[in-house]
């Protein structure tokens, strides 16, 4: 079961790295290795939803608090909402 989380961790943190632009490369990248070791399993797997949204969407709630999608209703999305690189 352990080793199963480590594998389901570096797949949220491969995706959050390689996201196809630059800025959220950076951004969601630095997030997740900043509290990925603190989720429990329920937030990782909140974490792999909250990758599901498209990058405009992601970046329109991040800089401009636009709530599309709904994508202010995951807890992972209003710790990502207070995260400053």
């Amino acid at each position: 079961m352990i080793r199963k989380l480590e594998i389901f961790k570096k797949k949220l943190i491969y995706r959050a790295s390689y996201r196809g632009t630059k800025e959220m490369d950076i951004l969601l990248s630095n997030f997740v290795n900043k509290y990925i070791n603190d989720f429990d399993e329920n937030l990782l797997g909140e974490l792999d939803k909250f990758l599901n949204f498209e990058d405009e969407i992601i970046l329109n709630y991040y800089h401009y608090n636009k709530v599309l999608n709904n994508i202010d209703k995951n807890k992972i999305s209003k710790l990502f909402k207070k995260f400053k690189i």
